[in-house]
Parts: C-alpha cells; structure tokens; sequence
C-alpha cells in the first residue's frame, strides 16, 4: 500500500500554528527536559565518581568534557539525522544511546569507560536540543520565535529539576544504581513520549519541513556563508557568556563570600535565563531574529561591564540575575535566525552546526578566562576579554541588521 504523502499541498496536521502544533511543542519540551539529564547528572556525581575510582579531579572532570564534546557533535550529526530522516528517528538514536550511556556508565568497572561512556550521552542530549528548535520552527509561521524559545527552554527546565533528583538518589542509593535508573527511566518515558509525538505528526509524515512555511528574509549570502558568520558569532558571544557561567563560584570564592553563594547566584542565572529565553521568543516574533539577539548581545555586554564595578554580595546576586536575564535567548535566536533566512530542509542541519560552535565558544571561553586569571591573578582581565568577544558578536549582528535593510531598500 502506497502511504507516501504528497508535499505539494501542507498537510493539514502541519496547519502552522494550529492547536496541533502546540500540542506536538508541549511534547516536544518533555522530551528535551528528559533528555537533558546527560548535561548535569555529570557535574553533581564528580565527587562520588572520584572517589569511588580514586583519580584526581582533572581526570574525573573529563566525563564532564566528553559530554560536551558529544553534545557539540551530535549537534550535527542529529540534525543531519533530522533533516533527512525524520525527528523521529534522529530522537529515537538519541533515546538509545542516553540508555546504553546511563546503564553502561552505571557498571563501568573502570574510570576510562565511565568518561568514554559520558560521549554518548552527550551525543544523546543533542538530538533533544538543535534539532527539536528545527522542527518546532517548521510547525509555526506567526509564532516561530515563541515557540523556537519555548523548545530550547527544555535544556534549562532539565538544568532546574534534574540536579536535585540525582543528587537524593545518590545519597539514597549511590551513584551507580542511580545511573542504571536513569537510563531505564529516561528510555522508557522518552520512547512513550516519542510514540505520541510521532501520533501527532500523523501516519506517512517522516519530514515535516516538507510543509515548512519558507524563509522570511534575503540577506544575498549563500547558507555556507551565512552559516560560517553566524558560527564566529556564535562563538564570540559565548565566549564572553562564558565568563560568569563557569568562573562565578569561584569569584566568590576569592572574594571571601564562600562557594555556596557562588551557586546560588549560578542558580539564579539559570532560572532567569528560562524567563529570558520565553520573552526573547515573543520579541523576535515581532522584530525578527537578528534584532533580538542584537539586543540580547548588547544587554550581554552590560551586565559584564557591572561585573568590573561592582562586587559586593548584593551586587552581585543582582548582576547575576540580570545576566541570566539578558543571555538566556541568545542561543535560540540563531536557530530563529537560521529559519529566517534558510531552506527549511536544512534547518536542522545548519543548527546543529552553530550551536556547534557555540558549545566550543563555551569551552573556550571557560578555559580561556582561567588562563587568564593565572596569569593575572585577577578576574579583572577576564571579564575584559568576555567583553572583546561580545563586541566582535554585535558588530557581525549589526553587519547582517544592514545587509537585511539593504535587502528591504531594494526590494
């Protein structure tokens, strides 16, 4: 029987905007908040992990480096996956790996498969993280900003719930059962969430960018080029985001308030961020995507500037919150950007390969900062170099703004 389906016509379950599509974006983040685990699970078992195997922190902590190098490829990989292939699929692979991940990391009898095992998680995570951005985008026309933000909100919704679960079933029944549950947990939820997504999306339908509403803009730059200058931005800007993310706990540290303080003002950046990432969807709906993370970047920009002014203990909480609210929707206004102004049937590809970069920039820039701080024994030049990095960001944003209304003058 012939179940093909034919792309001519949009479908009517890809009706942009309709009540069907919210329905698939409220699965969608269910999903993306499940599969983030891989992104903090890490980070709260490091202690126990050490111990346990008996190796120094540094060799401990490239679990953590592995996840990331995982996540920045499967960026990629995955969206290459999607575009060809289907969400369904590329999600499916990523539901795979998180289990054989967890479970094999659960009974690793040695610190090398552990740390080996945490790629594959990390490969895991990107399949619920870039290409979940690209299909929302493909169900919505009016509200794609909104719901490319509300996509990429599962990430932070994971960072919020995940870290204080992980830790109790640590402490409750260590590290390793807890691991093997997570995968056993996350494979069965994330499969049963998949199947009503795939439900939703209607029999036939493997690409539902085949009835993607077409991009909105020209800036005359072919989807290499384009690509490539959006990658350096992405890079400059979380370079500089960089800064306070991975060195805040230990500012405070070196200002006498204590590590603890440090967390909680790296808590606040996340919980601020989430509220960002909403509210700079609704802007890029009404003013577009390179507006909206111009303003971002710039907002970026001065938050890191108080950072060099003002260290006091209120200060600080208060700075901090504000950065979380200025960088949250830096990130997903690539992806909005990218639907903007590039063929839907490559969208998840392209994603993938500029959150890519910015997953290095992040890298880079944590490591950087504290190469930095040795040398100078201050964070001081630190926040200096973030700030260099944000502004190469606003001067690519300002250059694609002009090319855009040349664009618009010619038309």
């Amino acid at each position: 029987m012939d179940t093909s389906v034919d792309l001519s016509r949009p479908s009517p379950l890809f009706i942009p905007d309709s009540r069907r599509a919210w329905i698939r974006l409220a699965v969608a983040v269910l999903i993306g908040s499940l599969g983030s685990v891989g992104m903090w699970s890490v980070v709260v078992t490091l202690p126990a992990v050490q111990a346990e195997f008996g190796v120094a922190r540094g060799t401990a902590s490239l679990a953590f480096t592995l996840v990331m190098l995982g996540f920045g490829i499967g960026q990629v990989v995955t969206g290459k996956i999607s575009d060809r292939h289907g969400i369904v699929i590329a999600i499916g692979v990523g539901i795979g790996l998180l289990g054989v991940g967890y479970v094999g990391a659960g009974l690793s009898p040695a610190i090398w498969q552990y740390i080996l095992l945490h790629f594959f998680i990390g490969l895991s995570s990107a399949a619920t993280f870039g290409p979940l951005m690209a299909e929302a985008s493909h169900w919505f026309e009016r509200y794609r900003g909104l719901a490319v933000a509300i996509a990429a909100s599962g990430n932070y919704i994971g960072g919020t719930i995940w870290p204080p679960i992980v830790n109790w079933g640590m402490q409750t029944y260590g590290w390793r059962p807890t691991h093997i549950a997570i995968g056993i947990f996350t494979a069965v939820a994330m499969t049963l969430a998949l199947i009503v997504l795939r439900m939703l999306m209607g029999a036939g339908i493997r690409r539902s960018h085949a009835n993607a509403p077409p991009p909105r803009i020209d800036l005359r730059l072919s989807t290499n080029a384009l690509t490539a200058i959006l990658s350096l931005a992405s890079i400059s800007c979380c370079v500089a985001m960089s800064m306070p993310q991975v060195h805040i706990v230990a500012y405070c540290g070196d200002l006498g308030y204590g590590v603890a303080r440090g967390a909680q003002m790296l808590s606040l950046m996340l919980g601020f961020g989430i509220v960002s990432r909403i509210g700079s969807g609704f802007l890029a709906d009404k003013i577009g995507g390179i507006r909206t993370l111009l303003i971002g970047s710039i907002a970026q920009g001065s938050a890191l500037l108080m950072y060099l002014f003002f260290d006091d203990l209120v200060s600080l909480y208060i700075i901090s919150a504000m950065f979380g609210l200025f960088q949250g929707g830096i990130v997903p206004s690539y992806a909005i950007i990218v639907r903007e102004a590039m063929p839907a049937s490559e969208a998840a590809t392209r994603i993938g390969i500029v959150i890519f970069a910015s997953v290095f920039g992040m890298s880079f820039g944590g490591w950087v900062s504290g190469v930095i701080f040795d040398a100078t024994g201050s964070y001081g030049a630190a926040f200096l170099n973030g700030l260099a990095w944000n502004a190469l960001n606003i001067t690519i944003m300002v250059g694609l703004l002009i090319r855009a209304r040349q664009r618009l003058a010619m038309a």
